[in-house]
């Protein structure tokens, strides 16, 4: 009696990735923004480093070498806070970009926070209108 081969099977789907509250594992509500803390920045660096160095090691040899701009800085990075309704710090806090030790969502501290966010950006100046060539002017000229 022969065996016939098994056909493969695929792979189990990866159980997909749950956000919670911070304080309660809860499902979120809303989000703001953070500052990474010191060790978060550095496995930041470190992971965006090991993926230059891999870059650059398979890089073809008979071609320029890759180029990098500037590895980034701890202002040009933010990390997500979830919180669910009852953890939930006010909405204008929450449009602001908070410090890399703020502990919110703390409940002795809702609906505020425990460190000064940064102040807002100054809002964009509007684009200024630049005036279309004749040609376009809508005369039905070709």
């Amino acid at each position: 009696m022969s065996v016939l081969p098994q056909e493969p099977q695929p792979a189990p789907a990866p159980a997909p990735m749950r956000l919670t509250c911070r304080a309660c594992d809860a499902t979120p509500l809303v989000h703001w923004r953070r500052r990474l803390t010191d060790e978060e920045f550095a496995a930041y660096v470190a992971v965006e480093q090991a993926r230059r160095d891999l870059e650059t090691l398979l890089a073809d040899p008979q071609k320029p070498a890759p180029v990098f701009g500037p590895l980034p800085t701890a202002d040009d990075t933010t990390r997500v806070v979830h919180a669910c309704g009852q953890h939930a710090i006010g909405i204008d806090a929450a449009a602001l970009i908070h410090a890399k030790t703020c502990t919110a969502p703390n409940p002795a501290t809702l609906p505020g926070c425990d460190c000064t966010p940064e102040p807002p950006l100054p809002p964009e100046p509007a684009p200024t209108a630049s005036p279309l060539p004749a040609s376009w002017g809508g005369t039905g000229d070709a």
